[in-house]
């Protein structure tokens, strides 16, 4: 009963705060990227405050953050590292599906905001035009990220990579930093969340670029999946 009680304080405080947010987002974006993105970051900032003092969650970070651009590749679990990532790598890039481009007024935003947008049809043109944005954005040097999985899974499950990792790898030339996460533990998708369980954010050796498909994807699959375990262990 307290576990539910203190979900519905969190997502009372955290969308009530995040409907300001992103209703505000398109004057942010009027005053260019910059603007827009330091509000982005203040957006998962607020959110982790949330997650802090009414569920007592908070992220755990082992392993080294590298400095410079690179392409992040994370294990997805639960909403929540869809922010978190952004408050720990200072507003990177982010490769979404396309279906959350097309919600009202938050879509545009993270267009503005400089989300790249992937078509979960894989169609051929698809994944030329997500590449072209990728590249675009990398140019910038921003870093990128990707949930390769392509959804969230739960605790234990190891799906294979979609394909589109390893196109994206090629393209960008960047080193890849794997992050094994465990939220799915603290953060299940369906009913309360475990208050006063802390999520690993476990950054992996950097993996550089240039090495042959088999490679990068078995390294990859390897070094997301290192905090695998199921939630009763």
């Amino acid at each position: 009963m307290a576990a539910r009680l203190r979900t519905l304080l969190f997502q009372l405080v955290f969308y009530a705060g995040s409907l300001v947010i992103v209703l505000l987002a398109p004057v942010a974006a009027l005053f260019g990227e910059r603007p827009l993105r330091r509000w982005v970051l203040f957006w998962t900032l607020y959110h982790r405050w949330c997650a802090a003092v009414t569920l007592g969650i908070r992220p755990r970070i082992t392993g080294a953050i590298p400095t410079g651009p690179a392409l992040y590749v994370a294990k997805h679990q639960a909403m929540f590292e869809t922010l978190e990532m952004v408050a720990l790598l200072r507003a990177p890039a982010i490769v979404m599906k396309q279906e959350l481009a097309r919600i009202p007024v938050w879509g545009w935003a993270a267009r503005r905001y400089g989300m790249i947008v992937v078509d979960r049809s894989a169609s051929a043109t698809a994944m030329r035009e997500m590449m072209r944005e990728a590249k675009a954005t990398a140019a910038t040097g921003r870093s990128v990220v990707i949930f390769p999985e392509g959804t969230r899974v739960a605790p234990g499950e190891t799906p294979p990579l979609k394909p589109g990792f390893a196109g994206l790898y090629r393209a960008l030339a960047l080193p890849v930093v794997p992050v094994a996460i465990d939220s799915g533990i603290a953060w299940p998708r369906h009913g309360p969340k475990r208050p006063n369980t802390p999520i690993t954010f476990r950054f992996g050796e950097v993996i550089p670029a240039g090495q042959p498909r088999d490679v990068i994807e078995q390294a990859a699959h390897r070094a997301i999946n290192v905090l695998e375990r199921a939630p009763d262990q």
